[in-house]
Parts: C-alpha cells; structure tokens; sequence
C-alpha cells in the first residue's frame, strides 16, 4: 500500500514541477514560494482538521516539535532553491536534479539512521547519481 502513496507522491511532485515553472514566469521566486507555502498550510492544516489529526496535538514530545520544525526549515529552504533552479533552467533538467534528494536520502539514512542498504540498492543509488549526471549534460 505505501508505494501507492510513493507513486502519487511522485504524481504530484511532478505536476508542481510543470504548474511552478507556468506559474513563475516573471515572479520574484521568493515571493512565489510565499503563495504557495500559505496554500500548502491552509491545505494540510485543512486535511489534518478534518480526520480527526488536531486531537493529537497534546502528544507531541519536545523532540516530535524540535525535529518536525528542522523539516519545515529544510522544506523551506528545497522550495526556496527549487523555484530559483525552475526559474533559470528547464523542468526537464532541474526536476531530476531535484529528485536527486532520494540517493542523497538513502545514504543519509544509512549514516545517520543506520538503515542497511541491499547490494541492489547501493546500485540503484548509483544508478540515479549516473542518471541524474546525464541528465544534466543531455
């Protein structure tokens, strides 16, 4: 079930991708990021309300807090950088730079979470490093 949620994940990411490109043809990107950083927590905010996820706002420990708002700050700043790449280069080159955060997630996983990597994952690492570098020369 999770890897439905993988591929809409994708879906999704690759249609933000084509609609930001559209949508910051001559935008400040600072401010572009600004608009869609309020539709995004009007959105989330909305799901979280709706199924029932606010009631479980008391459980949250200091370190839930400490390392959720370090992923907001990381997320700010991927968006930030994101919309300045989309802006200069083309969606067919920034994105699968962009998507490069997945080898770069795998092995910061293994350094920091200590998660064990298959033979066959450590080459599909290095496949999308080597994909991602043709991509950028193609």
């Amino acid at each position: 079930m999770w890897w439905i949620f993988a591929l809409l994940s994708a879906f999704f990411a690759a249609l933000t991708a084509i609609f930001s490109k559209v949508g910051i043809k001559g935008v400040n990107t600072d401010l572009a990021t600004a608009i869609r950083t309020v539709i995004v927590l009007i959105l989330a905010w909305g799901i979280a309300f709706f199924r029932g996820g606010t009631a479980h706002l008391h459980t949250l420990t200091r370190q839930n807090l400490i390392f959720l708002c370090l992923s907001g700050v990381a997320t700010g700043l991927s968006w930030i950088f994101y919309f300045k790449a989309l802006q200069a280069g083309k969606v067919s080159q920034v994105a699968p730079v962009d998507k490069l955060s997945v080898a770069i997630a795998i092995i910061l996983s293994v350094v920091f979470l200590n998660e064990k990597v298959s033979p066959l994952g450590i080459l599909g690492v290095l496949l999308i490093i080597s994909g991602t570098i043709v991509l950028i020369y193609s």
